[in-house]
């Protein structure tokens, strides 16, 4: 019962954040364009810094674990290419295509990966976890934009490509934080909480915004693929993945860890990245939600079955 609230109580603020949303977008407080603005505001600035953040403040001289970051890159880059050919088989429609390529290997790992650890193993134990979250972060974006770019015309332009991975927001926030991780720069205090107040308001104005946008009449259109991705994203790829990391010896928060990048729901910056990158975004809006929404099921039981075996 204790993981099951657990697992609630991480799930369940995303929710009604997104319940506000479309509650406000009923009432009339937002209409088209104020969203279509603002979406805009945190794609390119909410979203950006928050990496950035959550990059430049991770303590890698502690908690680094190469064998771990080899694992966990090679796993969700093995994934994104698994993907990549099978996706384009199942569906034709290139605007739906790389938003369910992204709704299977992209997790909600910012929003997730910090609270379930602290949850269960305690405040400043997190190391592992925020070290991840500085690899495996940006690399979910970079290719993010890749499988965008790749299905955004009729024509693969390889050109077009390293352009819309180099010149977007979230991989230069990532990279930046980054390139003053690694040189040692340090923020004067004013900036640094300047940065953290920021960096706050990119996931709740996110969710927010996402259930502005989330219309109940879009359920039937996309309920094949949205069932898809729900099965593919909460049961299969973790059923794979995390057996696979016990097998390699992989223990305690490492191990809870890998299990929130594998089985979290879609990472709520999905909608935001195709809305500006001409990709479905409303098929996006429909995995988000019913991925977050069922995950209070199956990350309770993978936190359960796990707890249970002393694996974590």
């Amino acid at each position: 019962m204790e993981n099951l609230i657990l697992s609630f109580n991480v799930v369940a603020p995303l929710f009604l954040m997104m319940v506000l949303g479309y509650f406000l977008k009923y009432i009339k407080i937002f209409d088209q364009h104020t969203l279509d603005v603002m979406n805009k505001v945190v794609f390119k600035v909410f979203l950006p810094v928050l990496l950035f953040y959550n990059v430049y403040t991770t303590d890698l001289e502690t908690v680094f674990d190469g064998k771990l970051i080899l694992f966990a890159v090679s796993g969700v880059v093995i994934l994104f290419l698994i993907l990549l050919l099978f996706i384009p088989k199942i569906e034709k429609e290139n605007r739906k295509r790389g938003v369910m390529i992204q709704g299977v290997f992209r997790s909600n790992f910012v929003i997730f990966g910090i609270p379930v650890a602290t949850s269960i193993y305690g405040d400043g134990n997190a190391g592992t976890t925020a070290m991840l979250i500085a690899v495996i972060v940006p690399l979910f974006n970079m290719l993010a934009v890749i499988s965008l770019e790749i299905f955004r015309g009729s024509q693969i332009n390889i050109k077009k490509i390293l352009k819309g991975v180099v010149t977007n927001p979230l991989i230069i926030g990532a990279f930046v934080g980054i390139v003053f991780l690694l040189i040692g720069i340090k923020l004067p205090t004013c900036i640094m909480e300047t940065v953290e107040d920021v960096s706050k308001m990119a996931t709740p104005l996110g969710l927010i915004l996402l259930g502005a946008s989330f219309a109940f009449s879009d359920v039937k259109k996309y309920l094949h693929e949205t069932i898809f991705i729900v099965i593919t994203k909460l049961i299969v790829v973790p059923l794979i993945m995390i057996p696979l990391s016990v097998f390699l010896g992989i223990r305690g928060i490492a191990l809870l860890t890998l299990t929130i990048i594998y089985g979290a729901p879609t990472g709520v910056s999905t909608f935001q990245m195709a809305k500006q990158m001409d990709g479905d975004s409303d098929l996006a809006a429909q995995i988000i939600v019913f991925t977050s929404f069922f995950c209070i099921v199956t990350m309770f039981i993978w936190i359960y079955i796990l707890k249970s075996m002393a694996l974590i």
